[in-house]
């Protein structure tokens, strides 16, 4: 029987997946608390089953960028997933 890591499959091309919370908080480089405070202002959650949130990354880099100039700064690859996204 094959390993786990022989059955691995790359995503499609423009699909990315949701990020957890605490994922999105390693991303950017930032707490639990500024996780909560930019969902406080606005920032987009994706529905999920379960009491955790999951999030788009195109859909927050895109909400940073509009609402948030300095953590642009923090998560300065936003550009370039935003790209991979719409190619």
């Amino acid at each position: 029987m094959p390993k786990k890591s022989e059955r691995l499959a790359a995503l499609p091309a423009g699909l990315l997946p949701l990020l957890s919370q605490s994922q999105l908080e390693t991303y950017y480089g930032v707490s639990t608390w500024q996780i909560t405070k930019w969902i406080g202002e606005g920032m987009p959650v994706e529905p999920f089953a379960g009491r955790q949130r999951r999030f788009d990354l195109v859909e927050v880099a895109a909400w940073m960028a509009k609402n948030d100039p300095e953590a642009d700064e923090i998560g300065a690859s936003s550009d370039r997933v935003l790209a991979a996204a719409s190619a």
